[in-house]
């Protein structure tokens, strides 16, 4: 148990990994454990399988309202390859992605970005395209993918790049909705939101 306090709020939280299993490929845990936020004595997020478990331990009713998820962010290290898993939406699923960047050498530096072995993104003359973004489809569905690989290309080794996927087409640029972020403002709607991958590039 791990308490804390947040806008005048208490929060606990209550864990249990000691049978969680873990995949070879991922250092987060797919079965066999659960981790709860606990708040006016109500369990307002659970991670894990062992939902019961959470509730028994912590002595709480769920809440009424299922959590949303928001973002999650990721950090990876690299030469050349940077290799993440992550929910490009709101299903929870998590997809493979993997951002190949050459950098070096006597052609211009390019990039290619793939998502569950399909190349959705190709960027050459990175060194004048290093801030942009695509729609691509990932299930056929529609997902923004942005990137800022401006420290690769000028900050030399040591700097990281950043990536964002959120799912959803971007907004009309004449629509009555320009200027606002592309989600509906409802919680739960798929444009709110957000995976975000920062890659440090090791050398």
């Amino acid at each position: 148990l791990k308490s804390f306090f947040l806008d005048g709020h208490r929060l606990d939280v209550f864990w249990d990994l000691r049978s969680a299993k873990f995949p070879a490929s991922s250092p987060e845990p797919a079965s066999g454990y659960f981790v709860a936020l606990v708040s006016q004595e109500q369990v307002v997020l659970t991670l894990g399988d062992l939902k019961k478990d959470a509730y028994k331990r912590s002595k709480c009713r769920p809440s009424l309202e299922d959590a949303v998820p928001l973002c999650r962010r990721e950090t990876v290290f690299g030469r050349r390859s940077f290799v993440a898993r992550g929910w490009l939406d709101t299903s929870r699923k998590d997809h493979d992605i993997v951002i190949e960047a050459s950098l070096a050498g006597p052609r211009e530096p390019e990039m290619a970005i793939t998502v569950d072995g399909r190349a959705l993104v190709q960027v050459k003359n990175l060194q004048w395209k290093f801030r942009g973004n695509e729609t691509v489809l990932v299930d056929q569905s529609p997902v923004q993918v942005l990137w800022d690989v401006h420290d690769w290309i000028f900050a030399g080794p040591g700097s990281q790049a950043v990536f964002a996927f959120k799912p959803g087409a971007p907004p009309e640029v004449n629509s009555d909705e320009a200027g606002l972020e592309s989600g509906s403002g409802i919680p739960g709607d798929p444009g709110d939101y957000s995976f975000f991958l920062h890659a440090w590039k090791t050398d």
